[in-house]
């Protein structure tokens, strides 16, 4: 059986080491892809995203799959940072303890800071986590301690901050209609905010939670005014009402709010979360898997969150992210933004109620779409 020869070969009952040997990561690579969107998307006007593909395999031939993204460019520096980190860091290692190997990333960056380096981290992360749970036979979300559950999805794509309620209300329909049981419409920072919030909020069916987010377009001053306007529509939360460095401006809107505000995809790492989750200057905490460096980050993060009671929503990337939400009881939205998703397959769907069970495939289950590398792919 595949899993007695898992076992056996991690080399434990007898110290004979076999399983070292076998888990050594002995091939690596990243590739940079650009992918046009069909349509300028989200709050942030995004046009096409650059991916990092990383491939990595095992001396006994199992292969792990990993990706990080770039919204506003710098996917080259990105791609050059993970074949550095794969030649100096990875490749001789042993992929069965994918945290370990996360802190020997980090470790070269003593020097270096964050910035790029996380984005490249979380490729090379995500693919040694597919390896070693592909070589357990087991789910991703299994392998990072969780049980099999299925989570809620909210329906985030198809809303701009300069959409007319009347579009914006059309959207919302169409996700209730989906099966999801909330949405995110973008907001605009000033009075046409309104309406907009208005129009979702009559258009949704009873027991269909409404979100909102400002993608930092607000100061102080004006978060406060718009987190009145979200409680009156009984908005569910208000999300990067604030630019994500603000820890003080975050801390004061959150002492007057009268709705909570989520933030988060934009820090990187446990170290830009802390402050914000410590001070209880954010209700929802919203990791990103690029920006926070991977997934051993985002569980980190949200078991840090858990210490204080705040609840989780990642970013992006429902068909990865459920296998957080398996392993990290916090978790209480995934989010339905399609994005990627064109780029890649998966076992993971949205059901009719608007939840996602994690998949029992071994790995994180998401694979390329059939042609997807080769058509997007940037030459060098």
């Amino acid at each position: 059986m595949a899993g007695l020869r898992i076992c056996r070969d991690a080399g434990a009952p007898d110290g004979s080491g076999k399983g070292r040997m076998t888990s050594e990561i002995v091939r690596g690579s990243a590739e940079f892809l650009l992918f046009p969107l069909a349509r300028v998307t989200g709050g942030s006007g995004l046009t096409a995203v650059e991916v990092v593909a990383v491939d990595l395999e095992a001396k006994d031939g199992t292969t792990g799959v990993g990706f990080t993204y770039c919204l506003r460019g710098g996917g080259a520096v990105v791609l050059a940072a993970a074949r550095d980190l794969i030649d100096k860091a990875v490749i001789g290692q042993s992929a069965e303890a994918p945290a370990a190997l996360w802190r020997r990333m980090a470790a070269t960056l003593n020097r270096l800071g964050r910035g790029a380096h996380y984005l490249a981290i979380a490729a090379v992360d995500l693919a040694i986590w597919d390896l070693h749970a592909r070589r357990r036979g087991l789910p991703l979300g299994i392998a990072l301690g969780g049980a099999p559950g299925s989570f809620p999805v909210y329906g985030s794509g198809g809303y701009t901050p300069n959409q007319s309620p009347e579009d914006a209300a059309r959207q919302a329909r169409a996700h209730a209609e989906a099966g999801v049981r909330a949405v995110k419409l973008r907001l605009a920072g000033d009075r046409s905010d309104i309406a907009r919030l208005r129009a979702v909020r009559d258009a949704l069916p009873a027991g269909i939670d409404l979100m909102a987010d400002a993608n930092e377009k607000c100061d102080l001053a004006r978060a406060q005014w718009l987190a009145r306007v979200c409680a009156d529509a009984g908005a569910l939360w208000l999300e990067e009402p604030l630019p994500a460095g603000q820890v003080e401006a975050h801390l004061a809107l959150a002492r007057t709010s009268p709705v909570p505000i989520a933030s988060g995809e934009h820090w990187q790492g446990t170290a830009e979360a802390r402050p914000f989750i410590a001070a209880g200057a954010c209700a929802v905490v919203q990791p990103d898997l690029a920006a926070m460096g991977g997934v051993t980050e985002c569980l980190r993060v949200a078991q840090l969150a858990e210490q204080f009671g705040v609840s989780v929503a990642p970013h992006f990337l429902p068909a990865l992210f459920v296998h957080l939400a398996a392993a990290a009881p916090n978790v209480t939205w995934l989010e339905d933004f399609p994005l990627l998703e064109p780029l890649l397959t998966s076992p993971a769907a949205i059901d009719k109620a608007g939840r996602m069970a994690l998949p029992a495939a071994p790995g994180h289950g998401l694979a390329w779409a059939p042609g997807a590398r080769e058509r997007y792919a940037v030459k060098s």
